[in-house]
C-alpha cells in the first residue's frame, strides 16, 4: 500500500527573500503563485513558485544551518493522521500532526540519513 502521493513541495530556506524571487522568477523564469501582486520581497517570509507537477516554496529565515536549512520534501496524502500513523507503525519517526495555516495539516518525518521530509494535505486538494 503506498502512503505518499506525487511530490508536492520542496521548501528551500533563504536568507535573502528578494535575491532568491528575482532568481528563480526572473532568471529562471517561474511565476510567483503565492503572494499575488507583491512587489516588496524584505517583509515576505513565504513565496510559492509554479514548476508544473511541484511547488517550489522559498522560506525566509535560512541561516545556513546543514540539516536545519536544507531543503524538504513534501510528500500530498489525504489523511495526514492516519498516514503518519501508518508511517510510525513502520518505524519511521514522525513528529506530531500540526496545522501551520487554516486547512492544512502537516507532519514531519526524517529518512535514513536524516533527510527531514514532510506529509501534508489541505483541505480541498485531493492526492
Amino acid at each position: 500500500m503506498a502512503i505518499a502521493g506525487e511530490l508536492m513541495e520542496v521548501i528551500l530556506y533563504v536568507q535573502n527573500m528578494g535575491a532568491q524571487v528575482s532568481f528563480y522568477r526572473d532568471l529562471l523564469g517561474l511565476k510567483v503563485t503565492e503572494p499575488q501582486g507583491a512587489s516588496e520581497w524584505a517583509s515576505v517570509h513565504w513565496v510559492e513558485l509554479d514548476t508544473g507537477s511541484c511547488t517550489l516554496a522559498l522560506h525566509a529565515g535560512g541561516q545556513r544551518r546543514l540539516g536545519d536549512d536544507a531543503p524538504k520534501i513534501v510528500f500530498r496524502v489525504s489523511d495526514v493522521p492516519g498516514a503518519r500513523q501508518e508511517l510510525v507503525r513502520r518505524g519511521v519517526p514522525m513528529g506530531e500532526v500540526r496545522s501551520p495555516a487554516p486547512g492544512v495539516q502537516v507532519s514531519d518525518g526524517v529518512d535514513p540519513e536524516g533527510n527531514k521530509f514532510s506529509i501534508e494535505s489541505r483541505s480541498g486538494v485531493a492526492p
